[in-house]
């Protein structure tokens, strides 16, 4: 399979890998940072996302560990250093687990690692999510345009989803609702393989964990486990962020992965502010702001004759 690839900068290699519904466009807020920190970064459209096609058999973990195994082979990058967002990271926490294909590893907010209630509530808020944005595709540019619109598209996803740019809210939301391989891949991540580790002294390039301290995907008592299966890494947490550290703290993120993949000591967070609203208030405004940009877009931001057009 050739994967879609964007490749920016010269130096050490470092490939970036997007987590479930995304693209490589899903790196915008630090890619330039990196390339600018000296390293060639080549940012991947998996299987079935972006501008990569489908895998021809079944969408697992596992299958697409198999797919970057021969795409890193094919292309000589055997042994790269790699970071890797939400399914993004626990795909090359697999890689890391599998030994000999990756090098220094950053796995930012992995999914894989939730037991009893979160399954469900991790499966069905990212289902009823996607079918959101499904529904809302033919005034997602006026939706995604407004911080409004962005706080409720983004709430679950961001600490602050209304900082999140425009462009970058709506090739997100435009790539969620493409991807063929969202559903069977959702279905996997929630009730399918179970994540497995790396016993203590297997891993011995740098291997580093990040986590949201504010993540609703991927609630923080989950990086305990994900410690727990690769005791070798190092947990890194992101104050004032949500589940994509590179989205809300762009800058910390990027500086992050530079060290971390160079073998130097990690930057020091800044702890600023922080939002006195608990997660069930938080949930709670998410799912007020989507119900109501929900029904003023479709209903009245766009004439009828014009949605029945757009689709």
């Amino acid at each position: 399979m050739k994967f879609h690839t964007v490749r920016r900068g010269s130096g050490k290699p470092l490939l970036l890998v997007h987590g479930i519904g995304g693209s490589w466009a899903s790196w915008e807020p630090v890619i330039d940072r990196l390339a600018e920190g000296g390293r060639e970064v080549i940012a991947v459209d998996l299987p079935g996302h972006g501008r990569t096609p489908p895998l021809s058999g079944p969408v697992s973990i596992s299958t697409l560990a198999d797919a970057v195994t021969e795409f890193l082979i094919g292309e000589g990058l055997l042994g790269i250093d790699a970071v890797g967002s939400s399914m993004g990271a626990r795909l090359v926490l697999e890689l890391v687990r599998r030994g000999g294909v990756l090098g220094a590893v950053v796995s930012l907010d992995p999914g894989g690692f939730w037991e009893g209630w979160e399954v469900p509530v991790f499966y069905y808020s990212v289902a009823a999510s996607v079918r959101l944005v499904r529904a809302l595709q033919p005034v997602m540019p006026a939706t995604t345009s407004n911080p409004i619109g962005r706080t409720a598209l983004f709430a679950q996803f961001s600490a602050h989803p209304w900082s999140i740019p425009s462009d970058l809210a709506l090739t997100e939301m435009r790539s969620f609702a493409a991807s063929p391989s969202f559903d069977e891949l959702l279905e996997n991540l929630a009730h399918g393989e179970a994540q497995r580790g790396s016993p203590k002294g297997s891993v011995v390039a740098p291997l580093v964990i990040g986590w949201g301290e504010d993540d609703h995907v991927c609630l923080p008592r989950q990086a305990t486990r994900a410690i727990s299966k690769f005791p070798d890494a190092q947990l890194y947490w992101f104050p004032n962020c949500g589940h994509f550290p590179q989205w809300d703290s762009p800058e910390l993120a990027a500086r992050l992965i530079l060290a971390a993949t160079s073998g130097d000591p990690l930057p020091q967070p800044e702890r600023g502010y922080k939002s006195p609203l608990s997660a069930r208030m938080k949930w709670a405004l998410a799912v007020s702001l989507a119900v109501a940009v929900a029904a003023v877009a479709i209903a009245a931001s766009v004439p009828l004759k014009s949605r029945q057009s757009s689709l």
